[in-house]
């Protein structure tokens, strides 16, 4: 087989065509997966006697079928791909970042108060409630980045349990009746806050009684650019990278390590802090203990599987929303469980981080040896 030269594309023909695969067929492993986990799950469905082409028809047709579908999945998928970013940007600090949903939460409830005690002109009110989203988010997350610098303690057990307590503090607040806190004085039997003031709500577009393509949007993708720009074109997001892919080459070259853990952990919940502002500000304009429910460990497998590449995190966010926006449609169309779409995610999930699967089916060239997964570094990160 004639073998690629450097700086010169591979020749015609069938060995050419071998040389542009090896050479390019990596950077698809997670579309391989994807398609992977959806040929595994069109085979699980026809097991079950279900009909796998209308099962699918009816998740493109309510996910990308119709403009409304597109902008119903636009707006599902947006706090995916903050709450993403918030995820990958642990991840290149070498870090496992489980606690975007308390993160989300912490980030909402600052949102909250400055909605319900703050009368600002929109031009105000806003640009504070989204800086207020990222300081909770922001110092929430620092807690488990202080814990882990100072004194050792593992990420993902306190950011596990963070989680449980910003939900539980959260179900308390809105509860709360004598007094109320953030609970709704005029709704008492209702589970949400009290909703922010109209000035801080974001300007959008509806297209249906639903669906609106609010600020969020456009502020999401945003985020994504500067993240990028952020990890790849300043001395931060070198410092982080660094520290994430050897901590001791980083404190050898004279950089703080448990600064650049405190402030990746930081950035990470500033992240989710805004994607919880978008959401209580674009979308619901109140708060329930209910509203993120699983949408931090979804963030995981949204940045899983673009790889924590920022922009690739657009594209991953967009399928997850799709998923889960197309899956009523699906299981009206073939008469499934809507557990089903639960299985494809899954399934996504295990060939992405098994990604030496998908690598062996489709003959592309395996990763060397002693190579680790982003994942793996985050998990066992002392």
């Amino acid at each position: 087989m004639a073998e690629a030269v450097e700086g010169r594309a591979p020749s015609p023909g069938p060995a050419g065509f071998r040389e542009y695969y090896a050479r390019y067929a990596p950077y698809l492993v997670p579309v391989f997966a994807v398609f992977t986990a959806l040929v595994v799950g069109a085979l699980m469905i026809g097991l079950t006697g279900g009909d796998w082409l209308a099962a699918y028809i009816g998740l493109w047709e309510g996910s990308f079928g119709t403009p409304i579908a597109i902008a119903n999945t636009v707006v599902r998928a947006t706090p995916f791909i903050i709450a993403g970013l918030a995820v990958a940007v642990a991840f290149k600090a070498g870090l496992f970042n489980i606690g975007a949903e308390g993160q989300l939460y912490a980030g909402s409830v600052c949102v909250v108060l400055v909605g319900t005690l703050l009368q600002l002109p929109p031009v105000f009110h806003i640009p504070v409630g989204i800086i207020a989203g990222a300081i909770g988010g922001a110092a929430w997350a620092s807690i488990a980045g202080f814990l882990k610098a100072r004194t050792g303690a593992h990420e993902v057990i306190n950011t596990i349990m963070l989680n449980y307590i910003a939900i539980r503090l959260t179900d308390w607040l809105i509860r709360s009746k004598n007094p109320y806190l953030l609970g709704d004085p005029a709704d008492p039997s209702s589970a949400r806050t009290m909703y922010i003031a109209e000035t801080m709500r974001l300007p959008g577009v509806r297209v249906s009684d639903t669906i609106i393509l609010h600020l969020g949007i456009p502020i999401a993708i945003g985020l994504v650019f500067l993240v990028a720009w952020l990890l790849n074109r300043t001395t931060i997001g070198f410092e982080l990278r660094t520290v994430g892919s050897n901590p001791n080459a980083a404190r050898y070259a004279g950089m703080s390590v448990p600064k650049t853990i405190i402030l990746a952990m930081a950035l990470a919940g500033a992240l989710a802090g805004i994607g919880g502002a978008g959401e209580v500000m674009g979308v619901r304009y109140a708060l329930s203990t209910d509203f993120f429910s699983g949408l931090g460990f979804d963030a995981i497998a949204v940045a899983l599987l673009a790889r924590a590449n920022p922009i690739g995190i657009i594209f991953s966010g967009l399928l997850w929303g799709g998923l889960l926006t197309g899956a009523r449609l699906m299981q009206v169309r073939a008469g499934l469980s809507i557990d089903v779409i639960k299985i494809v995610q899954a399934l996504i999930i295990m060939f992405v981080a098994a990604d030496q699967i998908v690598r062996f089916i489709y003959r592309i060239p395996q990763r060397p040896p002693g190579e680790e997964t982003m994942i793996s570094k985050g998990w066992g990160g002392g």
